[in-house]
């Protein structure tokens, strides 16, 4: 009796390195059907012969998946599985991975500790928290593929806590930031545009060589910007700052040809906007406009012209307030005085002498100081003067 034989025939393509022709299929098949006659099974002889009869002339057979192909699948499954993971930092001495790419900073940590990820090249993304209260030295110095960098909890930057961070493009600051210290973002050559509401310290060349840098706006909390803060960043374009003498350092923005306009931040515009004469607000507005038409037409001394111009517009608005100020008290004077003449006349002719009583001139006296007392004046003038002084 007869019995079935399963066959397993090797794959020509692979017995081939992928590339079998029509030659090679049938090659297969003969040495298949000499192996079926051998062993007596006619039923699978006869399944090879019409397979033979079916394969086409200069057919190639499939290809089917080539030998290693699992071992690439495996990889790159692995791969991305791998970019899936994020490393935890739970701060301290803890040890990063020299090849680490993706971080998260464990909610516990509110200091990152000097040095923590220096140098790690391959770190594309950090997911900070807002409980995160200071980065200190060097914590990302060199982090080439750093791409952002989100601190709205941040309070202290320490010393070239993002040095050299060639790849970030955007750093999110928060309303908490205080201290920006020194070469803090230097040479972060990608960085394009930042805000700082709340900041107050800005370190010596904290923001030098950021070549792409184009814009900077500051909050009206700042207090000082050290020297050569923004030095050598050739795509600066607009500075937003308060209104603050002595709050620029020396050659700040030095090397910075793209400098054009400066903007006051805070409450300078409103206080300018409340000038009694418009000749006084109108020559404000000048003086602060002044220093755009200016910066175009300079190559060099920016830093020194913007210092001169800041002094110069807080001397012109301080003149216009003591000027301010005299005409109020003057205009304050007269409403007293038209507001207690009105409630004098409302009582004909202020004091009238009662049937046969005399009135003598200290009673007449009494009654008038009496009227001004309840004219009104003071309560008026209590609740409407503040409006009108400039802060």
């Amino acid at each position: 009796m007869n019995h079935a034989v399963v066959v397993k025939v090797p794959n020509p393509n692979q017995l081939m390195g992928g590339n079998a022709t029509r030659f090679g299929g049938k090659l297969c098949t003969v040495v298949s059907l000499v192996f079926c006659l051998f062993r007596g099974n006619f039923f699978a002889a006869w399944i090879f012969v019409n397979l033979w009869l079916l394969i086409p002339p200069n057919c190639p057979l499939p290809n089917p998946t080539p030998r290693g192909t699992s071992d690439i699948v495996t990889t790159m499954m692995a791969e991305e599985q791998e970019a899936d993971e994020f490393f935890v930092y739970v701060g301290g001495d803890q040890f990063v991975p020299d090849d680490v790419r993706r971080v998260r900073i464990d909610v516990s940590v509110t200091i990152i500790a000097s040095r923590a990820f220096e140098h790690r090249r391959s770190l594309i993304y950090v997911e900070f928290h807002d409980g995160i209260d200071i980065i200190e030295k060097h914590a990302f110095n060199g982090c080439y593929s750093l791409r952002n960098a989100k601190l709205l909890g941040v309070k202290i930057i320490g010393e070239r806590a993002f040095n050299n961070c060639i790849g970030l493009r955007q750093a999110e600051f928060g309303d908490k930031l205080k201290t920006i210290q020194r070469c803090a973002f230097q040479n972060c050559r990608s960085l394009r545009s930042i805000t700082m509401p709340s900041v107050k310290l800005i370190g010596y060349r904290a923001f030098a060589s950021c070549v792409q840098l184009t814009d900077v706006e500051f909050g009206e909390g700042l207090q000082a910007v050290g020297q050569k803060a923004f030095e050598a960043c050739p795509s600066l374009q607009l500075v937003a700052i308060p209104l603050k003498s002595d709050m620029i350092g020396i050659e700040v923005f030095y090397n910075c040809p793209q400098l054009a306009a400066v903007a006051l931040v805070g409450g300078v515009h409103n206080t300018v906007a409340s000038l009694h004469l418009e000749s006084w607000r109108n020559e404000m507005k000048c003086e602060i406009n002044r220093i755009n038409q200016v910066l175009p037409t300079m190559i060099r001394g920016m830093t020194a012209e913007i210092q001169q111009w800041i002094r110069s517009v807080i001397r012109l608005l301080d003149q216009y307030k003591v000027e301010h100020k005299a005409m109020l008290k003057e205009a304050t004077a007269l409403l007293e005085l038209a507001l207690w003449k009105a409630n004098l006349d409302n009582n004909e002719g202020g004091v009238r002498e009662m049937e046969g009583v005399r009135t003598t001139r200290g009673r007449r006296k009494r009654a008038r100081k009496e009227i001004c007392v309840t004219s009104g004046a003071s309560i008026v003038i209590k609740n409407v003067l503040p409006f009108l002084e400039l802060k």
